[in-house]
């Protein structure tokens, strides 16, 4: 099972559509998964697009977080979720680079609780080019 985080904490996962590859989507998918390898040039984005979620193998692995800057570059304004290994204190920097949500496993929600998570969920308060401009 999954749990869905969000500026709001922990919830559970409506997302009922399913996911497809994007070497296999079609273009009128409404939603894609995307590895955290893809070159988000190659992401093909329609106006039918409605989720897209990005694959974080690793925690060390910041990839996905260029991917969807890039997305949201590129105009993508649908749902945009980060998959996998992400941690609490790399929420605000998700959000920052245009995630909407967070999707970890239940074992990541036992070790670093929706408290944790919380602590984050004022990102766009708390960054360091804001304290910089006064």
């Amino acid at each position: 099972m999954t749990v869905l985080v969000t500026d709001t904490g922990f919830g559970q996962d409506d997302w009922t559509a399913g996911y497809c590859d994007t070497g296999k989507a079609a273009n009128d998918a409404v939603s894609l998964d995307i590895a955290s390898d893809t070159d988000p040039a190659d992401v093909p984005l329609h106006s039918g697009l409605q989720m897209i979620r990005v694959d974080f193998p690793s925690s060390a692995d910041g990839r996905g977080f260029t991917i969807a800057r890039q997305l949201r570059l590129r105009g993508y304004t649908g749902r945009l979720r980060a998959r996998g290994h992400v941690l609490a204190d790399q929420y605000a920097m998700a959000r920052r680079s245009g995630f909407d949500e967070v999707e970890i496993d239940e074992a990541l929600a036992n070790r670093q609780p929706e408290d944790q998570w919380l602590a984050r969920a004022n990102w766009q308060e708390h960054d360091y080019q804001s304290r910089l401009r006064g």
